[in-house]
């Protein structure tokens, strides 16, 4: 477990570096844990170390990780793809969802999240690239659709989340992500309450932040490579 402590202060330490090289302040950029795949054990070691935030993928392994978890105060947030046959599980057993890429699905979770519950927090999915391969609406449509879904109940919409194509330069991750950032930037003059971009994984996470990012959702950097 020692492994798992070194590698969040480690990735905590990149976080605020990058927060420092960029003139942004310490603490601004908050960081999403990835756990997917890992055991619930080590989620425990990590919560220890004061990380409250954990992002999952798939349903019933979150589901069954969050009943051996149910003594500890976690964020969860789910950040995986969407079926319809599953947003009343995401609905009553999440406080975050970063993926929602269809209208139905924001409906859905509207009408199943339970009223004992606070709103659940939800961001857009973005298909900044276009790619015909990935979920998310179009950078054209997502302002009209966010409008749309802020007016739901029983949600509150957080902003956005976007998984560009990989890049390995630098400058190529910057420049996709302030696109990103420039669809956030429209978000927060109609939507009250937007103030969260989910962007930046393990490898893009420095030009992320640079960008404008207020989440970085980082696994591998934090858990290793998955069981």
């Amino acid at each position: 477990m020692q492994n798992l402590t070194e590698s969040l202060h480690h990735t905590q330490s990149l976080i605020n570096n990058a927060l420092i090289k960029t003139k942004r302040p310490v603490g601004s950029v908050e960081l999403l844990a990835v756990s997917k795949k890992h055991p619930a054990e080590s989620i425990r070691h990590v919560f220890e170390q004061g990380q409250r935030a954990f992002g999952e993928n798939y349903v019933q392994e979150a589901c069954e990780k969050q009943l051996l978890l149910s003594d500890l105060a976690i964020q969860w947030h789910f950040i995986g793809p969407i079926q319809s046959n599953k947003t009343r599980q995401i609905a009553e057993h999440f406080d975050w969802v970063h993926s929602v890429d269809r209208l139905k699905v924001a409906d859905r979770l509207s009408r199943q999240r339970p009223d004992s519950l606070p709103p659940l927090n939800i961001c857009l999915q973005v298909n900044i690239d276009n790619e015909p391969t990935k979920s998310g609406f179009s950078p054209h449509e997502i302002i009209d659709v966010a409008n749309t879904i802020a007016r739901l109940p029983s949600i509150q919409l957080r902003g956005l989340m976007a998984i560009p194509a990989p890049c390995e330069h630098y400058q190529g991750q910057l420049e996709v992500f302030r696109q990103v950032q420039g669809l956030f930037a429209q978000l927060q003059t109609s939507v009250e309450g937007a103030d969260t971009l989910s962007m930046g994984m393990s490898g893009d996470m420095e030009a992320a932040i640079e960008a404008g990012s207020t989440m970085v959702r980082v696994g591998t950097g934090v858990f290793g490579a998955r069981v």
